[in-house]
């Protein structure tokens, strides 16, 4: 729902505005009048189409009340001719109100509990509210590029969030939330979210479909209780900003290789010391029929879908672990971590730990003993 707002509307009205509220063009096409403060000179047409809402203030109220009975009758039909009007004079560029787009309130006592947002707000910060939940009115600002909630004590986000078709910029730092869920990452935010902040929380993992949202730029995730990213991290292509410091991450996903930022800081992490010699062995010979018909969906690209498998062997399908040959494998496989450079992946580097390193563990699968046997000579070789 969009708002116009139009000040001392008498008899004045903005001419860029005036065919919202052409009286030949409101039969049939109102949706509610709001005249609880029309003494006061103040009052809300709301159009079915388009679908907005005419804010009129600083009226005279004896003016704005003929006004508005004049467009009552036109609503039922009555013919424009026949109606009670004197000549509308256009309203000075100082008297009219522009659409409010930004709003800011760093307080609990400013919030607003009568009232609902402008709908015209592009940008709504909302901080230092001790807000324990997402406000459902925030969820009807379709025209929201940006939304700061930060430093409340939000412990759940509502899939909702996800129907503001406009959203680039979310930032939730400083509160309680625990996950992230699924049904966000699926949704239109796929197409809008650029910025994303959810730097200390208590979350402990996110979704794998969380590498979706295809146009985040900026992630920050600092200061949670993160063990692990992202299974595809790599897929975020579009991604140039990425914070994870002080969290309980033991190593990084072997996908996270693909990543091309700018700037990484992982300070503060417990990665784990690399053992190449020491691999996590999770090979059955022979393979069985589930493991030999996922790798040759995964490898020969077979469609599939929820239509076709049952929903948890798509869910495996969309996980399978590919090893460094290029192959994948579901859950037969051999797992190791070797050291990687950052250095690899971004341009500049937050050291990731006070002695000055630049290098952390990453994953690496292996769909079988000849190529981790080859993996391992190549490594023996490096160290000679």
């Amino acid at each position: 729902m969009s708002q116009w707002s139009i000040s001392r509307c008498g008899w004045r009205m903005v001419p860029e505005y005036s065919s919202a509220l052409a009286l030949s063009q409101l039969k049939e096409n109102i949706e509610q009048f709001f005249t609880k403060f029309v003494e006061e000179g103040k009052a809300t047409v709301r159009l079915k189409e388009p679908a907005v809402d005419v804010c009129l203030s600083k009226a005279n109220a004896s003016n704005l009340k003929s006004f508005l009975a004049a467009v009552r009758l036109a609503h039922r039909g009555t013919d424009v001719e026949a109606l009670p009007l004197s000549v509308l004079v256009p309203a000075k560029t100082s008297e009219v109100e522009k659409p409010k787009t930004k709003m800011i309130i760093t307080s609990k006592r400013d919030y607003p509990l009568t009232k609902n947002f402008p709908y015209s707000l592009e940008h709504l910060q909302a901080s230092y509210c001790k807000l324990a939940r997402v406000d459902m009115r925030m969820l009807c600002l379709k025209k929201l590029r940006k939304l700061d909630l930060s430093h409340n004590h939000i412990k759940k986000l509502p899939e909702s969030i996800g129907d503001l078709v406009s959203l680039q910029e979310l930032n939730l730092h400083n509160n309680h939330l625990e996950s992230f869920c699924v049904a966000l990452c699926n949704s239109t935010l796929q197409k809008s979210l650029q910025f994303l902040d959810l730097s200390q929380n208590k979350i402990k993992a996110l979704p794998v479909q969380f590498c979706q949202l295809q146009e985040l730029i900026h992630v920050k995730l600092d200061d949670n209780e993160l063990i692990r990213l992202p299974f595809k991290m790599g897929q975020l292509s579009q991604l140039r900003f990425l914070s994870a410091a002080r969290n309980k991450l033991p190593f990084l996903p072997s996908d996270f290789r693909n990543l091309s930022l700018e700037k990484l800081d992982l300070f503060g992490n417990p990665f784990e010391q690399p053992n190449p010699l020491v691999p996590s062995i999770q090979l059955k010979i022979p393979l069985t029929l589930l493991e030999s018909a996922a790798r040759a969906t995964v490898n020969y690209r077979i469609p599939y879908g929820r239509h076709l498998l049952p929903s948890h062997l798509c869910e495996d399908l969309e996980v399978a672990k590919m090893c460094q040959c290029g192959s994948a494998c579901l859950s037969c496989f051999i797992q190791t971590t070797v050291t990687m450079n950052l250095h690899h992946v971004a341009h500049t580097v937050v050291l990731v730990d006070n002695m000055g390193g630049t290098e952390a563990p990453i994953v690496c699968y292996f769909c079988s003993l000849t190529c981790y046997s080859q993996f391992l000579d190549r490594y023996l070789q490096s160290n000679r």
